[in-house]
């Protein structure tokens, strides 16, 4: 293989990782109508566990759906929550203000 050839082959693999970033850029950025509580713990950057507490103590409202997972349903948070989170924070613990 001459030096073109080997210039070529980088460039053809430096052209398939950007593609894969773009594509990982897009579905992170593709806004749906709900999240699961993994998508929202990656978005806000905090652990699933959190996300999953909060939506059992209502400090986020969220919805029990059916997962496919499991007799279990899994919570989901509509889009509209998490822009209201990142606005307003947490909702109050059980009608007390946060502190």
């Amino acid at each position: 293989m001459d030096r073109f050839d080997e210039q070529i082959a980088r460039l053809i693999e430096g052209l398939g990782r950007v593609e894969a970033a773009l594509t990982l850029l897009v579905r992170e950025r593709t806004i749906k109508d709900w999240y699961t509580t993994e998508e929202v713990s990656q978005m806000l950057g905090k652990a699933e566990f959190t996300v999953r507490e909060w939506c059992r103590l209502g400090r986020m409202k969220a919805e029990k759906r059916r997962s496919g997972r499991g007799p279990h349903p899994a919570w989901v948070i509509s889009h509209t929550e998490v822009l209201r989170y990142q606005r307003e924070g947490l909702l109050p613990l059980h009608g007390r203000p946060v502190a």
